[in-house]
């Protein structure tokens, strides 16, 4: 019989990786279905540095829903550790972590070279990475792209198809056929789904056969506001930041909130509804990604960009004229000299590293300020103590006092809300075996309780459970 070991994402929301175990004749392939970074928690620098041990070796095949790097932030490191197969994923999800891999290996080289020159001071031993820009370009050249929909064939008689997850450019549902004690199994991985209400994104493809569904639960307590009362809060929000005279600081993920962001701002700005002059995209790669995403644009949604080429003419340059893109650290830190009147989008999106928390230095104690929070905020971090009403925050060996005025916006979520999920499993026929991943246990409590009431019945697993398909 093949197997399925779930190896990260039982009972958080970051680290996916499954195990599979295809039962072949006259041998197993052992194939991983994610690679992903832990993020967030004390425990988490711990369990990334785990080595893969023999692992590395044994696999025949990498499965990589997306781009985002609690599902693929690992696999330098799986490489590094001496993977050489392939490493099965969409163009757009390639593209996608030549970006965020880099980043991340840059990120890590720099962190070290703070914690390594005290370590050297206090003569203890030194840190390596977790991985290099080597490893990413290792990485990277063992990458191969496939279109939605298309059949490929990996060892062992197991077969993918990729289907659109509408999360992120590139995002995928991955369905694998699989050989099983002399039947055919079907395993589907809902990655991350989708939320239909977002925009830029199609919607999520609906799965109809499977004998076992992995589905992501993070969203599976509630479900996100409607988007246009979501709009007309985050319209009021900016309003009222005008008004005051301050800034408005929004963490952002790179990847698709980013987007998503810049887009709502564009239409306010052509409805004559933005009255800041200002928007700063104030990080590196979020810039890199918002210029692949308009490089990509046929594979956005077209009915959404129809919205801006009609107000901007037709003129790409045009749909938010006053957007200045600062790459350089110089160009950021300048940004702190203004005292009001601009908006600021910033990774990280949890407030766990890179350029907005130099800008909470000059912005969180001014009770002028706005603090936007758009995306997830995972326990541990920095944006979950701010969001939970921490009235002060260490940041950068700083005390400091949260005076600016916190709105959450929870219906920008690229993530599909309760209802959503609800339904995309509803279109399973035959009542397949759920395992619900990707989620904080309090959420996948409330989601198992809710798909029950709809006649589906769903296992949450336990970190190493092992399943035959």
């Amino acid at each position: 019989m093949s197997t399925l070991t779930f190896l990260g994402a039982v009972g958080e929301v970051t680290g996916s990786r499954y195990l599979l175990e295809v039962d072949g004749d006259p041998r197993s392939h052992k194939l991983l279905l994610e690679c992903g970074l832990h993020q967030g928690g004390p425990d988490a620098d711990e369990a990334n540095a785990r080595p893969f041990g023999k692992l590395a070796r044994e696999l025949e095949g990498v499965v990589i829903s997306h781009g985002h790097l609690d599902h693929a932030g690992l696999l330098p490191k799986l490489v590094r550790e001496g993977y050489s197969g392939p490493i099965h994923c969409t163009r757009g999800t390639r593209d996608l972590l030549e970006i965020m891999l880099q980043d991340a290996a840059f990120v890590m080289a720099k962190d070290l070279e703070w914690e390594n020159k005290w370590r050297k001071r206090q003569e203890k031993p030194l840190i390596e990475p977790l991985y290099d820009l080597d490893d990413v370009e290792r990485t990277l050249a063992l990458c191969e792209t496939y279109r939605y929909g298309q059949p490929v064939k990996l060892p062992g008689g197991t077969t993918l198809v990729f289907r659109d997850a509408g999360h992120i450019l590139g995002s995928a549902i991955v369905e694998l056929t699989i050989p099983s004690g002399g039947q055919q199994k079907r395993l589907v991985f809902s990655g991350d789904l989708g939320n239909p209400s977002s925009v830029l994104m199609r919607d999520p493809d609906k799965v109809y056969e499977a004998d076992v569904v992995l589905m992501e639960s993070t969203y599976g307590d509630r479900d996100h506001r409607p988007l246009d009362e979501t709009l007309e809060e985050f319209a009021q929000v900016l309003e009222r930041a005008h008004e005051a005279r301050g800034n408005v600081l929004i963490p952002a993920f790179a990847v698709g909130r980013t987007q998503e962001i810049l887009y709502h701002l564009s239409v306010l700005y052509h409805e004559g509804r933005l009255r800041q002059q200002m928007v700063f995209l104030d990080s590196p790669m979020a810039i890199k990604v918002t210029e692949l995403y308009h490089r990509a644009r046929k594979s956005l949604d077209t009915e959404d960009l129809k919205v801006l080429n009609i107000a901007a003419s037709g003129d790409t340059s045009q749909y938010l004229p006053i957007l200045r893109m600062t790459r350089t650290v110089e160009e950021s830190m300048a940004i702190n000299r203004i005292h009001g009147g601009a908006i600021i989008i910033a990774g990280a999106g949890m407030c766990t590293g890179g350029r907005i928390i130099h800008h909470f230095r000059y912005n969180l104690e001014k009770s002028n300020t706005r603090l936007v929070m758009v995306g997830f905020q995972a326990a541990g971090t920095l944006g979950r103590q701010i969001v939970d009403g921490a009235e002060r925050v260490r940041v950068l060996g700083q005390d400091l006092a949260v005076k600016a005025k916190v709105h959450t916006i929870g219906g920008f979520s690229a993530h599909a809300g309760q209802t959503d999920m609800i339904g995309w499993a509803g279109a399973f026929r035959n009542n397949p075996r759920f395992f619900l991943v990707h989620g904080e246990p309090g959420a996948q409590a409330v989601f198992k309780a809710a798909l029950a009431e709809s006649g589906i019945e769903a296992e949450i697993p336990g970190y190493g459970d092992r399943v035959e398909l």
